[in-house]
């Protein structure tokens, strides 16, 4: 059984960074591509990043504008997202995908989702 149990959220000031934590377990993590998604209140859910399995291939959304990046460490079997910068309208919870297609962008399939960390970001 595929888990992802993400970590790291909480609450920053504008302008202060956090680094989410995506454990995977259950399977090889090199079969998946990765990514994360968030949800703010009343909105609908938005892709953030994807890493492929092959981690120099990545995707990020026109939001993140360089304040995000974001990596895998095999090892560790784990995929992190840095965000930088941070504003009030990062505020969201914080979804790790994984994509057994490879797809590691905003129209990819992902099969597996995590429970989500929260991220508060204050003005």
């Amino acid at each position: 059984q595929v888990q992802l149990i993400e970590s790291g959220g909480g609450l920053v000031q504008a302008g202060g960074s956090l680094r989410l934590s995506c454990a995977v377990s259950g399977r090889t993590f090199s079969d998946f591509a990765m990514g994360w998604f968030r949800q703010a209140p009343g909105k609908e859910r938005e892709f953030v990043s994807g890493i492929g399995r092959i981690s120099f291939l990545k995707s990020f959304a026109d939001f993140t504008k360089g304040r995000f990046t974001i990596s895998r460490d095999y090892a560790k079997n784990t995929v992190y997202l840095q965000m930088n910068s941070l504003k009030p309208e990062d505020t969201a919870i914080y979804y790790c995908v994984a994509s057994s297609s490879g797809n590691y962008d905003s129209s990819g399939n992902y099969d597996y989702w995590g429970q989500g960390t929260q991220v508060t970001v204050s003005s």
